[in-house]
């Protein structure tokens, strides 16, 4: 009845007593009827328990021909994805910064963008699926400059701590892999894949960045880790949480954006950090260490 009542006040919008407008009065009519009906939509399916795979995504670009919509949604995120790493890639080339803090900024950057472009894709498997294949082709990139099957200068020196192009067989290639295996099986809808790729990146980013600069005082179990760096991979992981959190909210994503579930990442991002600065993380690395706690933590909570 409510959304009945939003749609006919819509409607009857007169576009005369608005600002001047070049469109036409009949498409200022049908854009605000198509605008109701949307929002009509919106208000019911959020009524529904099963509203997750229902809520219609205002971003997606053709809602009739959701392949199309998959596909163009694809190639605007890989276009970004190399654009981010292309210019990361020139500063690197540049020297403009230092190298560990050029690879620190890339980690940050990648996976944080990637995520800002769900919501052009549709709610289901084929939309998790069709977004997994961008940084699922990173991947094969990594292996390839990894095993020197071809040579990108830039793309090695912003991603390796020594400029060997080897070590992206490790760091580099976990981190692509954490981050398709959270899109691809948690997907838009589910808190686990914020809190994964947040605390991935964001957090993990930032411990070291903060660490390198803070960290005078080192964790009396783990000398190479400083209470400064961990603290900072908490807050960051956890406010990258929330932003997201709210973010994906936006587009009906979310099903509760209470302070329960911001307790929960707060939980999830200390978890992560305390695992960070473990004595382990010297044998395992980061990439692996940090997406599994988020997961499992992350579980156990939603």
């Amino acid at each position: 009845m409510v959304a009945t009542k939003s749609i006919s006040s819509l409607v009857l919008v007169d576009s005369s007593s608005c600002f001047f407008s070049p469109i036409p009065r009949f498409l200022t009519l049908r854009i605000a009827t198509t605008t109701a009906l949307r929002s009509a939509a919106t208000f019911t399916l959020r009524r529904s328990p099963s509203h997750r795979s229902l809520t219609p995504s205002l971003a997606v670009m053709f809602p009739d021909n959701s392949v199309l919509s998959d596909v163009c949604a694809s190639g605007i995120t890989s276009v970004v994805a190399v654009s981010c790493l292309g210019f990361w890639g020139e500063i690197g080339k540049r020297g403009f910064f230092d190298q560990k803090l050029i690879r620190k900024l890339v980690h940050i950057n990648i996976g944080l963008v990637f995520m800002l472009c769900w919501p052009l894709f549709s709610s289901g498997r084929q939309g998790a699926l069709l977004a997994s294949l961008v940084p699922g082709l990173n991947i094969v990139r990594m292996l390839l400059l990894g095993l020197g099957v071809y040579q990108d200068e830039g793309t090695i020196k912003s991603m390796s701590r020594h400029g060997d192009r080897r070590e992206l067989l490790k760091g580099p290639l976990y981190y692509a892999l954490s981050i398709t295996s959270a899109c691809f099986f948690y997907w838009k809808t589910s808190p686990i894949a914020i809190a994964v790729i947040c605390n991935l990146c964001a957090g993990d980013g930032m411990a070291d960045i903060v660490g390198r600069r803070l960290g005078t005082e080192k964790l009396p179990y783990n000398r190479n880790k400083s209470l400064a760096g961990s603290i900072g991979m908490a807050i960051a992981g956890f406010l990258a949480s929330v932003g997201y959190m709210y973010y994906f909210s936006s587009f009906g994503y979310m099903e509760s954006t209470g302070w329960d579930m911001i307790l929960r990442f707060l939980v999830i991002s200390i978890a992560s950090a305390l695992i960070e600065s473990l004595p382990i993380s010297t044998d395992i690395d980061d990439n692996l260490t940090i997406p599994l706690t988020s997961a499992l933590v992350g579980t156990l909570l939603f």
